[in-house]
């Protein structure tokens, strides 16, 4: 049980850490950030049920006012923004990285990349479309070529998590535990 908790809060300060990364803001007003690679991640490593709270951990901080997102935003208002969705969407996408993970056997890097690109890229869209569609008053068609902007940088973050999943269960096997 205190193992879980620890790697839980350990995930949720990774993503606080990777906030730290400067982050560029798109004239829609959404940043393109490391943050939702530690999305990823938590999924990838932790499994489904832990990377899913760990997110959660995450925005239960920001949402009490700590400055975690990048930028140094937090507080409520943070939820306010055109980002709402993919904030929104980061738990679910942790969980379904990560039970892409648990369920599919094969090469653990190819695997936790693949689980990042459905979790961390199909379905964080898929809430961040919406979010941003609703926040920016504008159509579902719209939205979705705004996020086009984020493919490239987030299928790349979907590849150094298979390679950092990878790595970690080549050199620490039970860190893995989405695979244990």
């Amino acid at each position: 049980m205190e193992r879980n908790i620890a790697h839980i809060a350990l995930f949720a300060a990774l993503i606080a850490a990777l906030g730290l990364i400067p982050k560029f803001t798109l004239a829609f007003g959404v940043p393109i950030t490391a943050q939702s690679m530690g999305v990823m991640l938590c999924g990838a490593v932790l499994g489904a049920r832990r990377g899913a709270l760990a997110v959660l951990l995450f925005l239960a901080l920001v949402a009490i006012g700590l400055p975690l997102l990048a930028g140094g935003r937090g507080g409520l208002g943070a939820f306010a923004t055109p980002s709402v969705g993919f904030l929104i969407g980061w738990p679910i996408a942790a969980f379904v990285t990560g039970l892409v993970v648990e369920k599919w056997r094969g090469n653990i890097g190819m695997v936790a990349t693949l689980g990042a690109l459905v979790g961390g890229v199909l379905v964080m869209y898929v809430f961040g479309v919406l979010g941003m569609a609703y926040m920016l008053d504008k159509g579902l068609v719209e939205s979705l070529m705004l996020v086009t902007a984020f493919i490239p940088g987030d299928i790349v973050k979907a590849i150094v998590t298979g390679v950092v999943t990878a790595g970690l269960a080549r050199s620490r096997p039970s860190s893995l535990l989405s695979r244990a």
